[in-house]
């Protein structure tokens, strides 16, 4: 059975009582591997709830040092109640964020862009629907195309886009199964890595329990053809175990929005329970006889 490995230095970054911006909950973290470091945007909130994101940077991707005040804040009518759950992409030599903005009018896929996680283009709303969000962009176009997830509840979708700005052809490739782990609803983690066997997707699912409850696996999918799923978790990966995964803000949760290539594993960064910061990893070579399987 594949499964994660929780790192002993776990959790890796927590609230901290005088930032009053991150110090009641420090959680969903985007994690992108560059010219040897490992750069994270993390969510946080203070007294005030209000969710911002700080950034955080590492040379080993395990100890982290992050910057005292936050890096991207609300700035728009979509995003007075806060910016959550970033994902980062390299594209084209540019670091895109995905990310959800969260107002009195729901929730809306948003993204913006970078190249030192300091100045940010804000490129706004880019799928105006209500109640969408888990987006996360290909790091390459397919077909001349850029696809990015997201997530119309309670299915995860592709859409298509020639510009990064408007997108279409929404598609559902996965929902929840009646009986397995996943049969609430589901999203996707982090971006796609590309493998020569498929692109290997990190997601979410969760459990119709009395508090649900919110484990990770693994999807293949097809590298010509990411509509096609050609392999998923039939069991989770990660599961909420440890005291400070099961109690917390929001109990029973463990939410990955960031995995990293590394030293021949794939790092895995999750939110615990909405109030710490953990990382887990496996070996490339389980994974690839998961794939085999």
């Amino acid at each position: 059975m594949l499964k994660l490995e929780r790192h002993p230095l776990n959790p890796l970054l927590s609230p901290i009582s005088h930032h009053h911006w991150e110090s009641r909950f420090v959680f969903n973290c985007a994690v992108i591997k560059r010219k040897g470091l490992f750069h994270m945007m993390y969510r946080a909130q203070g007294e005030d709830m209000v969710s911002r994101m700080g950034y955080a940077v590492s040379t080993d991707g395990v100890r982290f040092n992050r910057m005292e005040n936050p890096v991207f804040t609300p700035a728009s009518q979509w995003e007075l109640y806060g910016v959550e759950d970033p994902r980062l992409t390299e594209l084209e030599g540019r670091i895109y964020m995905q990310y959800t903005a969260y107002s009195p009018r729901g929730v809306r896929i948003s993204m913006a862009s970078t190249e030192n996680f300091f100045q940010w283009e804000r490129h706004g709303v880019i799928i105006p629907d209500v109640d969408n969000k888990d987006a996360a962009l290909f790091p390459e176009k397919i077909a001349e195309r850029y696809v990015m997830f997201h997530r119309i509840e309670p299915d995860m979708y592709l859409a298509f886009s020639e510009d990064l700005r408007k997108w279409t052809d929404f598609v559902s490739i996965a929902g929840p199964r009646k009986d397995g782990w996943d049969n609430l609803k589901i999203g996707v983690g982090a971006p796609p890595i590309k493998t020569e066997f498929g692109w290997l997707v990190l997601y979410h699912g969760v459990e119709n329990t009395p508090r649900p409850t919110y484990r990770l696996g693994f999807m293949l999918l097809d590298l010509e053809n990411p509509r096609k799923v050609l392999k998923r978790s039939q069991e989770p990966i990660l599961e909420p175990e440890e005291e400070w995964e099961v109690f917390g803000g929001v109990p029973n949760v463990v939410f990955s929005d960031a995995m990293v290539e590394h030293e021949g594993k794939y790092y895995i960064y999750y939110g615990a329970a909405d109030n710490h910061i953990a990382l887990a990893t496996i070996e490339k070579e389980k994974v690839f006889d998961w794939i085999g399987r």
